[in-house]
């Protein structure tokens, strides 16, 4: 249930309302936004309606969330989550662009990489230190040596860094390092490692898993908004059917259907959609006009060399004219990616 207090509601009000729940065993959720202060009871909604709340003067209705996914429902708050990462904001108006190699190979390859996609206008860089790969013989990655090299560009370009955290028993060491933590699609439905990000304060990105549906992708976020980790942004990256032509099959309808239904920022991943670097700036171009709050693109300074995933890698070049194509497909929707950086 959630209980809309009227505008202008004082604090003391609002501890008035959190205690009564907490008094009779509810959890207490709440979220306060420019119009509306909104608070989530969890539990029994049998025991919020004996409360009568409504006879309250400062309680403007309390309403039943329909959906299976509560504090991350539109029903439980109206308003866009807006998240500040470095100097860019997801959520709102600005198209974020996270670009950088599929995975850290050598401080040379990062950084080179890192300086160009900041040049084009990259907010944020991306990098894997830890691998999941479907082969136990693959690169898995330089891992703790990776985190090291990603803060090491970090503070060269300025550029905040978004890697990937294999399970709940390196979330410590991975938070010590990113700006925002990756859940991959293998790991949606990892619930512990869900459960452990929700006692962070850091921005966590989630996949959605390669056969999930987008109610069990929102129910993922829910684990970590529940568990106390508001900041989720979700990322479409591609699902698994039928087809063959590319890696998976890219659900740009997930990026209206999931803003429908959740307050939570999407953005997409038209490089693990896809698998081809051919079909990237097409995808990418289709992701910001459905409404994506940003793409995740991987960049790589020589990807015939790259140890992952070379083949769905762009080039510098070919990513700063993206950047130039992107620029203009936002501005069509009244949106902005921001310019060059020095």
């Amino acid at each position: 249930m959630v209980i809309v207090m009227q505008p202008g509601v004082k604090a003391e009000q609002i501890q008035q309302i959190a205690a009564r729940l907490e008094e009779v065993g509810l959890g207490v959720h709440l979220s306060e936004g420019k119009f509306r202060t909104i608070i989530g009871a969890i539990g029994d909604e049998k025991l919020v309606r004996q409360m009568s709340l409504e006879a309250l003067p400062f309680v403007e209705k309390v309403l039943p969330i329909t959906q299976p996914f509560k504090l991350v429902s539109r029903e439980f708050q109206q308003e866009n989550s807006v998240f500040k990462v470095g100097d860019c904001t997801i959520g709102d108006k600005q198209v974020v662009l996270m670009a950088g190699p599929c995975a850290v190979e050598s401080e040379e390859q990062l950084l080179q990489a890192a300086a160009g996609v900041k040049a084009a206008g990259a907010q944020i860089l991306r990098g894997g230190a830890f691998k999941p790969r479907t082969s136990p013989y693959a690169f898995q990655g330089l891992e703790e040596k990776g985190l090291e090299l990603l803060a090491k560009v970090r503070e060269k370009t300025g550029l905040p860094i978004v890697t990937e955290v294999m399970d709940q028993h390196t979330v410590g060491l991975v938070a010590e390092y990113a700006d925002i933590l990756q859940v991959g699609a293998r790991n949606m439905q990892n619930f512990h490692l869900l459960r452990e990000l929700g006692k962070l304060e850091k921005p966590i990105l989630l996949k959605r898993g390669m056969s999930a549906t987008i109610e069990e992708w929102l129910m993922a976020a829910e684990y970590i908004v529940s568990s106390g980790n508001p900041q989720v942004i979700l990322c479409e990256r591609g699902i698994r059917t039928f087809e063959s032509s590319t890696r998976n099959t890219l659900d740009l309808s997930a990026v209206p259907v999931v803003k429908h239904l959740s307050h939570l920022p999407v953005i997409v991943d038209p490089s693990h959609g896809t698998g081809s670097w051919r079909w990237v700036p097409s995808m990418s171009r289709a992701a910001v006009a459905a409404g994506a709050d940003g793409v995740m693109i991987e960049v790589h300074p020589q990807p015939a060399q790259a140890l992952c995933d070379g083949a769905q890698s762009l080039t510098i070049d070919k990513f700063t004219a993206l950047v130039t194509e992107l620029r203009q497909v936002a501005a069509v929707f009244g949106k902005y990616i921001t310019e060059e950086q020095a």
